[in-house]
């Protein structure tokens, strides 16, 4: 089916499927705020998307080039700013507008082929990013763990490892809602934020020398490298995905007043939070280059900064401040790009995943590698893998930043909030500045991955360099040029291909649909199951098991699962005090029900048919398996209403359950006091 969309795009909307982070869409409602306190409402969002492009990623490459080259790549970080607020102002744009985040549209325009190269390439810069985030993390624990402790601090491999209990932290923050998340958020932020103000108090940089790093310099060799691993770092290709969706979380009016308000408040709420990571990575340039460049010392490794900034400045509050500041940025990338992954995973397949179990696969992806090359090159090679990290970033940059462009342009997605000429203009001038840094970058350095695989050396005769070259380097050029060819073929397609109606593949379903098929379901129930603990919490789950068998005449099947030792090990023969006891327990309640249902008048809640059954182990396996032996057609269990550590120590009987049943499961949390409502 092929759709249009019409002067307010997101009008079409509902007719698509699926809603980006659908747990906190729409959720902040905006109708009772006004004055000045709406744009605070509004803003949070870009603050989010800030902090990826502050994290310790970002801190390798202008460490890096303030040591190296002084105060000369500020203005590659000043461009790399003015093209990230360009970027995410677009990227809110289209969240906002089509209310389709970018995986989304991706999915609506692409055949399945283009999407899962898009989807693949953006994991890699996703798992490459949040490579930087556990080795900055670890390197940050290291740091500070030496300055409190002294001595060396904790080994960075265990550092590496320490971090992939964020998980954990992860979890809790998300379950406070959107709004506690972007706080907690905005509060590590303004912790790195103060702690390079320190840092560059005490380093008390040249102004002449900033003011003239903002002057354009030629850019070549290592530089160029360099200033590729700045862009990469800046403007991150999945927080182009991830601006899209949390825009959403607003509950803005869907009028085109509405929707220009919104993209009004966005533009000054990116505006001002990239500024704010514009400082940050400005100040850790200035602050490098002021210490080390200025000194003529050569720093190739964050420890190696850290362990400097004692000795040169003189105070042990520098370091202090430089590590408290690389966690931060670490713990604050970390939620973010979990988000990013949940919301290309969920645009780009339709496929949903728990975010600490995506998480926990992320994040082993990132300490795999990490430990690799601590453990064979030592902790002097993070660094560099930290560089090579924001590189991979902003290669796959073009692929995010080319769909973005185009569909924000189209008045088939945006309708007359497409965007003008003039900024259409402008967004592909950033394109072809990204898309040539990367091609300039991808060729430099395939010609010396391939000098370094053999003795042959290009000098621009190609049959001798063909005579001389060796089995390894034919290896090379075999595997790189063709890879390299057909994603430069697909950037060419995606750029000059024809923005078409958006074609939704799937149809939407209909209330009538719905409805009728609801009513063709013949689902009698005859008995009624109801799971016991022996434990005061059962008179809830027993009055609403009650209740329901009696309002369909059916038959009340008592059933519980002896856990204890005996029961798990020696099953239906365990005739030990604990099965006695329970046997018994669900014997009194059935005798009772029914002397109960013997003595009602007709028409209450009462129920006469009453069984029992036990069963032995595994309580989950034992539900099922009594559920389909005594053909129950509902189910009722009761809830402890434990959560986090509770359900890993005590155990999920309801998710188990009801995802091995085919019939209704009814579940009653427990009252918390006698008499409370369930």
């Amino acid at each position: 089916m092929s759709v249009q969309y019409q002067s307010v795009a997101s009008e079409l909307s509902p007719l698509l499927p699926g809603r980006s982070l659908e747990e906190v869409h729409r959720s902040v409602d905006l109708s009772k705020v006004r004055g000045w306190r709406r744009f605070f409402a509004f803003a949070g969002p870009a603050y989010m998307v800030a902090v990826g492009y502050m994290d310790p990623g970002n801190w390798a490459t202008d460490i890096e080039g303030g040591a190296r080259f002084g105060y000369k790549l500020i203005w590659v970080l000043l461009m790399s700013n003015l093209m990230a607020v360009l970027l995410q102002t677009l990227s809110a744009r289209l969240g906002l507008v089509t209310g389709r985040d970018l995986a989304q549209s991706c999915r609506d325009s692409y055949n399945p082929f283009v999407r899962w190269v898009l989807f693949i390439l953006c994991e890699i810069a996703i798992a490459a990013c949040d490579l930087a985030e556990v080795l900055g993390t670890a390197i940050g624990l290291q740091l500070l763990t030496a300055q409190i402790f002294g001595g060396g601090g904790i080994p960075l491999v265990w550092a590496v490892l320490i971090t992939g209990f964020d998980v954990f932290l992860l979890l809790a923050i998300q379950r406070l809602g959107i709004r506690k998340m972007e706080a907690f958020i905005l509060t590590l932020v303004s912790i790195v934020g103060v702690c390079f103000i320190v840092e560059i108090f005490l380093s008390k940089p040249s102004p002449a020398g900033i003011a003239s790093g903002f002057i354009p310099s030629r850019l070549n060799g290592d530089m160029l490298f360099v200033a590729v691993g700045i862009l990469g770092a800046t403007v991150m290709p999945h927080n182009l995905y991830l601006h899209s969706a949390l825009v959403q979380t607003r509950r803005v009016d869907r009028t085109p007043e509405g929707i220009k308000e919104a993209c009004k408040y966005n533009f000054w709420d990116s505006a001002i939070a990239l500024n704010c990571a514009f400082f940050v990575n400005a100040a850790i340039l200035i602050v490098a280059a002021a210490t080390f460049w200025t000194r003529g010392i050569a720093v190739g490794e964050i420890q190696e900064a850290h362990r400097l900034l004692d000795g040169l400045l003189g105070t042990k509050l520098a370091p202090t401040a430089f590590a408290i500041a690389l966690i931060a940025a670490g713990q604050s990338s970390t939620l973010t790009g979990t988000l990013a992954g949940q919301i290309t995973m969920e645009g780009f397949l339709r496929f949903r995943m728990r975010p600490w179990l995506r998480r926990l696969i992320t994040r082993s992806l990132a300490i795999v590698p990490a430990v690799i090359v601590i453990t064979l090159t030592g902790e002097g090679g993070t660094t560099a893998l930290l560089v090579l990290s924001q590189v991979i970033l902003s290669l796959q940059l073009s692929f995010a930043v080319v769909p973005l462009v185009k569909f924000t342009s189209s008045k088939v997605r945006m309708g007359h909030f497409a965007s003008p000429v003039w900024l259409t203009v402008t967004a592909w001038v950033v394109a072809v500045i990204i898309m040539s840094l990367n091609g300039k970058l991808v060729a430099e350095k395939l010609m010396e991955w391939i000098s370094l695989a053999g003795p042959a050396k290009w000098d621009g005769h190609v049959v001798a360099w063909f005579a001389a070259a060796s089995a390894l380097q034919w290896l090379v050029v075999s595997a790189a040029l063709p890879t390299i060819g057909g994603l430069v073929v697909l950037l060419l397609w995606m750029t000059f291909r024809p923005e078409r109606a958006v074609e939704v593949h799937e149809l939407p379903v209909s209330a009538d649909e719905v409805v009728d098929a609801a009513a063709r379901v013949e689902r009698p129930v005859r008995r009624v199951g109801v799971a016991l603990e022996v434990a005061r919490q059962d008179a809830g789950t027993l009055a609403e098991a009650v209740w329901v068998a009696a309002a369909n005449n059916a038959e009340l099947v008592l059933m519980h699962v002896v856990e204890g030792a005996g029961g798990q090990y020696h099953g239906a023969v365990t005739d030990d005090a604990e099965v006695r006891s329970d046997d018994e327990y669900l014997r009194q309640i059935a005798e009772r029900l029914r002397a109960d249902g013997a003595a009602k008048a007709p028409g209450t809640s009462s129920v006469s048919l009453v069984r029992t059954v036990l069963g032995f182990g595994d309580v989950t396996r034992e539900l099922t398996r009594m559920v389909e032996q005594e053909q129950i057609d509902l189910l009722v269990v009761g809830g402890h209403g434990h959560r986090w550590i509770m359900d890993l120590w005590r155990g999920e009987t309801i998710n188990g359950v009801r995802h091995r049943l085919s019939i209704p499961v009814l579940a009653v949390r427990a009252a918390r006091k006698p008499g409370a409502k369930s």
